[in-house]
């Protein structure tokens, strides 16, 4: 008896000693990572109390899912209140396939080991409190397809994950989605010109629609060589930042080795330049307040990112309305980023003719000035409803609108600007005021522009004596009827956008 005894020991010990989990003292290496993982985090709720050192099967622990074959595979440890660090130990769970701690408070730097887990499928840390760089080292996991960072304190750029090729690929970095280009293709019916919204200097803009049913607006740029893939994310990740209710929210992007796109969310009312365009009437009241939103929107841009950012292109096809009429400011996906030295680099003087500020066009040194400039000339085409080109109505030559502003402001004229309907919707001092203000923003020297802040304060004073006297009207109709303004929107004069690639200017950003 005590012969079989010790020949069980010996062939229990033999296949302990085989057992690839085992450590040679008999130690299971997943246990011991797990419970180093467990070590490292504050558990408040209790929902890793079952996990033991002694034990020598951690697939019945709560939150851990294994193999056939018994190898654990699986980490959800979503939403359990976790707090602490991660453990670098988690590296040594070299099976596993997904990893998923979203939504707790963990802290620290994500660890460099988590590259040892070639198995891995998806990792999810959103919504923690990791700081520090993201690991570049997560750039080998070759078969991850699902990479979630978003909303916790980390820093640098994305690596580039080798499965991001991949159709199915999803990553979320900072607060922005990046989308895989299959989906973008899908919900642009393989960017189908039926469904185009319109074109620009930095490319098109398609309307699409997501699986979840999300209708967004998607730009494909025109040179996705323009910037490598580092500026690229670096660029996108500071515009994600810019949050404000009369900026466009960029939702997300996608890259790949051919292609840079940028995903925001669909305006269904289109640009103040639709509005014009297709001569809806647009009251006195709904103009001002067109035009304080943007004038908001740009003073965010200006005083109250970092670095700011200069928009460079403000004009109407550029200010999008909501469900509200309320004014977005869009297309700042590229624009310059200034540091804040105010010192800057750009590698085009990009804007639209009739816009552009002339130290801008003939410098290409851009300010907030410069966008001050191309406010002054979209408030004009608020009050006027005319374009850059082709205004002046009658028996008046038609020319640039700020010429025949001016003109209109020194002959004292101001009345022939706008259309006098029945009601008498708009005001005359409202009016010399908007337009001083049009005149002030658009002076030849960038100096004598006011700043943002105080175009905002101007207009506010004008919108909110200008809501106080507006006729009443229905909430879900803010163009009434009887206050239209001048039609004389010139259709046939296209204002055209354009890039001066050959200048090159240098400095920090």
């Amino acid at each position: 008896m005590e012969m079989l005894l010790l020949v069980l020991l010996v062939m229990s010990t033999c296949v302990g000693a085989l057992d690839p989990l085992l450590s040679p003292k008999g130690v299971n290496f997943e246990v011991a990572a797990l419970m180093s993982v467990k070590s490292k985090l504050r558990d408040v709720v209790g929902v890793m109390d079952g996990w033991d050192i002694n034990s020598v099967d951690p697939c019945t622990w709560r939150m851990v899912g294994c193999s056939p074959e018994g190898f654990v595979i699986s980490l959800e440890m979503a939403r359990n209140s976790l707090s602490g660090s991660m453990s670098p130990s988690v590296g040594n769970l070299s099976h596993l396939q997904t990893m998923l701690l979203q939504n707790n408070v963990i802290t620290g730097p994500i660890p460099v080991e988590v590259a040892k887990l070639s198995e891995l499928q998806t990792l999810d840390l959103s919504g923690n409190q990791f700081v520090g760089e993201i690991p570049s080292s997560l750039g080998s996991l070759n078969r991850l397809n699902f990479l979630d960072l978003s909303f916790n304190n980390l820093s640098g750029p994305a690596p580039r994950i080798l499965a991001s090729e991949h159709e199915d690929f999803q990553c979320e970095i900072g607060h922005l989605k990046r989308f895989p280009f299959r989906e973008l293709q899908l919900a642009t019916d393989n960017f189908n010109p039926k469904n185009i919204l319109g074109q620009g200097g930095f490319g098109v803009v398609y309307k699409g629609c997501l699986r979840n049913g999300s209708v967004i607006a998607v730009k494909r740029l025109k040179d996705p060589n323009y910037t490598g893939e580092l500026q690229f994310q670096t660029e996108v990740e500071m515009i994600g930042l810019a949050l404000h209710r009369n900026l466009l929210r960029l939702y997300g992007f996608c890259m790949t080795s051919n292609e840079r796109l940028l995903v925001y969310p669909f305006m269904p009312n289109g640009s103040v330049a639709d509005c014009l365009r297709e001569n809806q009437s647009l009251n006195w009241s709904k103009r001002m307040q067109i035009a304080l939103g943007a004038a908001r929107g740009l003073l965010y841009l200006h005083e109250q990112c970092n670095p700011k950012i200069i928009h460079r292109d403000v004009k109407a096809a550029n200010i999008l309305l909501d469900e509200s009429y309320e004014a977005v400011v869009g297309d700042f996906g590229l624009a310059k980023l200034l540091d804040r030295r105010d010192s800057h680099v750009t590698t085009a003087v990009r804007g639209t003719v009739g816009h552009i500020a002339p130290e801008y066009l003939s410098t290409g040194q851009s300010s907030e000035k410069t966008d001050v400039y191309g406010f002054g000339i979209l408030l004009l085409e608020l009050i006027t409803g005319q374009k850059t080109f082709g205004a002046g109505n009658g028996h008046l030559q038609k020319g640039m609108i700020l010429d025949w502003v001016k003109t209109m402001h020194e002959e004292k004229r101001l009345e022939v600007l706008v259309d006098k309907d029945p009601n008498g919707s708009y005001n005359p001092v409202e009016l010399e005021d908007a337009v001083g203000l049009a005149l002030h923003c658009t002076q030849s020297l960038p100096n004598l522009r006011p700043k943002m802040s105080g175009v905002v304060k101007v207009l506010e004073g004008i919108a909110g004596l200008a809501e106080h006297t507006e006729e009443p009207r229905g909430e879900n109709n803010p163009c009434g009827r009887s206050c239209s303004f001048s039609k004389n929107y010139d259709n046939s004069l296209e204002e055209s956008s354009f890039i001066i690639e050959a200048m090159e200017l240098s400095g920090p950003r």
